[in-house]
């Protein structure tokens, strides 16, 4: 079966969909996305995801190509197409397409593209062993809490990663500070039990996969802490972790050359993994 993509009010076969050569997301990278989970074809924490996507319109001045109701069953409707049972729907914003201007065009319209797809279920070796992550410099612009589409330095960061044949690249600011990873939100579990985030300020990505698992630590009564940490404390921690949509709660057991702990999956990270889960399957029978 061929894939079908949405593009600015069409349903398109993949193979076939287009945009303009002067669309403002291809020219510029004026633009922004999300990715939202895809349980037993039902979108996960749908509504926290919009919420986010409304709030980098804002932040871009940028115009909702429709209301969220309309946004919802076109992501639905591309997600049924495309027959996804667990994977992932990505929705993609644009400014527009306008003639090449640094500034913004006078009256933008915008682009709206959205696809669909299945996903492979993780390596089981990745939950019962880990994944090796790497660090990489931090050189992304300052306003890392939109997202954006312009992502060259965390397809830089993530290439460093494949090259090493690890899962994932930890970013580290100058201050030798991790941020997050290059696509995820990054966790330690500190020799004491405690565990430990950065707040979401504009140096990190808010993910939605994030403000889940604070909830369920909350509720699982794990003490938790919001505040910056160290490279070097990353590397003595009991445990890491990183979250996203697409990697749930992924423990990590090796930084760079060395391992993390004992080199296996923390407690934490494996109950919280669970639990988010069970979190997802929630969301996907009440929607059945």
């Amino acid at each position: 079966m061929s894939r079908i993509a949405y593009v600015n009010g069409r349903y398109v076969p993949h193979a076939q969909a287009r945009v303009h050569i002067d669309d403002r997301g291809y020219q510029f990278g004026d633009g922004i996305y999300e990715v939202c989970a895809v349980r037993s074809g039902v979108m996960i924490d749908d509504d926290p995801h919009l919420d986010r996507l409304e709030r980098s319109l804002r932040e871009m001045r940028m115009t909702a190509p429709m209301s969220r109701a309309a946004l919802k069953v076109v992501m639905r409707e591309t997600i049924r197409r495309n027959v996804v049972n667990d994977g992932i729907v990505y929705l993609q914003l644009t400014r527009g397409v306008a003639p090449r201007d640094h500034a913004f065009p006078k009256a933008p319209k915008t682009q709206v593209v959205v696809t669909a797809r299945n996903a492979k279920p993780h390596p089981a070796a990745f939950v019962e062993d880990g994944v090796k992550a790497v660090t990489a410099p931090d050189i992304r612009w300052g306003r890392c809490d939109i997202k954006t589409i312009a992502l060259l330095p965390n397809c830089m960061a993530k290439q460093v990663a494949k090259e090493n044949g690890a899962y994932e690249a930890i970013l580290v600011d100058e201050k030798g500070v991790v941020t997050e990873g290059s696509s995820s939100n990054a966790w330690i579990v500190t020799g004491d039990g405690k565990l430990v985030t950065r707040p979401a300020t504009n140096e990190i990505l808010n993910g939605i996969t994030r403000l889940a698992i604070i909830e369920i630590a909350r509720r699982e009564g794990i003490v938790f802490e919001e505040r910056a940490f160290t490279l070097d404390e990353m590397r003595r921690a009991r445990e890491a972790f990183v979250t996203s949509a697409s990697s749930f709660a992924m423990p990590v057991t090796q930084l760079d050359d060395a391992p993390i702990a004992n080199g296996k999956p923390g407690t934490i990270a494996l109950k919280l993994r669970a639990a988010y889960l069970q979190h997802m399957a929630a969301q996907a029978g009440a929607a059945a």
